[in-house]
Order: C-alpha cells, then sequence, then structure tokens
C-alpha cells in the first residue's frame, strides 16, 4: 500500500508571515491560517475556526512574503510534517503543513478592491501590473484580452462556447 500525504486549504491569514533565514542561508516564512467549518449547533448552522500552521520554504517564502499578511485569503496545497523535541524533560510535537504550492486568492477582506498596499483582487483575479507568480520563480505579467479577428469583443482567448 502506497502511503499518502497531501492537504489542500483556503483560508485566511490569522498574522502577518514571518521571514527568516537557516544558518546555511535557507529562507523560511511561517504564518498561520483560519479555516472556517460549518456544523450544525441544533438548528442553526454555526462557524468554527481551525487554524493551521504554514511553512513556505525557498524562494518562494522570500518572493510571497511581502504579500502574507493578515486577513490575506491564500490556497495551500501542501503535505504535513511533525516535528519532535524534548522541552523541560517532557516530549514535545507539533503539526505543520509545509506548502508546495501557495497561491494569493484575495483581498484582506470579503469586498475589498485592489488598491494602495493590495496588489490583488478579489476572486482571484491580479489586477493589472506585475506580481509574484505561484511558484515564487520571478514575475509574471497578466495578459490583454485576445481581439477578434472580425473585429467583434474582446474574449479570454478560449475557443469552445460553454454556457456557464
Amino acid at each position: 500500500m502506497v502511503d499518502l500525504n497531501h492537504v489542500v486549504l483556503i483560508g485566511r491569514l490569522t498574522r502577518d508571515a514571518e521571514l527568516k533565514y537557516t544558518t546555511s542561508g535557507q529562507a523560511v516564512s511561517k504564518f498561520s491560517i483560519a479555516v472556517n467549518r460549518r456544523r450544525k449547533n441544533g438548528d442553526q448552522w454555526v462557524d468554527e475556526a481551525n487554524f493551521f500552521d504554514i511553512v513556505v520554504w525557498g524562494r518562494q517564502g522570500e518572493a510571497l512574503n511581502q504579500y502574507l499578511i493578515k486577513g490575506k485569503l491564500v490556497g495551500v496545497d501542501g503535505e504535513l510534517r511533525q516535528d519532535r523535541w524534548e522541552q523541560d524533560g517532557q516530549n514535545r510535537s507539533k503539526v505543520e503543513i509545509v506548502a508546495n504550492n501557495l497561491q494569493l486568492l484575495g483581498g484582506s477582506g470579503p469586498g475589498s478592491a485592489p488598491g494602495p498596499g493590495n496588489g490583488f483582487g478579489g476572486s482571484g483575479s491580479y489586477g493589472q501590473g506585475t506580481y509574484p507568480d505561484h511558484r515564487g520563480e520571478g514575475f509574471s505579467e497578466r495578459r490583454p484580452p485576445v481581439r477578434d479577428p472580425q473585429g467583434g469583443a474582446s474574449h479570454d482567448g478560449f475557443t469552445d462556447d460553454i454556457p456557464f
């Protein structure tokens, strides 16, 4: 049987990310996110927050750290890692999520719009300009819409006609 360790979460940062470097010079960005879960309590639905610690290593952590501010909506794709240590004679452990892929998804709150200090709009739209890509490998520019060769309206470049 094959073991599987894969986590995908979408949540909001509970604090600004902290960027540190190991003694060998490797960058590591750490933060935590809150992910709400709806559950029924009697006749009412209530939101219950779950908190997860996230670690982003290397160039991706360095490039995205400045955008990882409290309230930012992010998507995290990664794996669980358990750290174990001894403190005051007690065995301790902590489970963190090591992000393999991190996606900035929206503004710092519901309905927020792009503006100074908030380069990312809602619904996954990056707006106009240059921003770090999700892999932390340089920068990518949003491409302009493709014009219909017959002079029609612009479209997104897809040729299939999907009604939704």
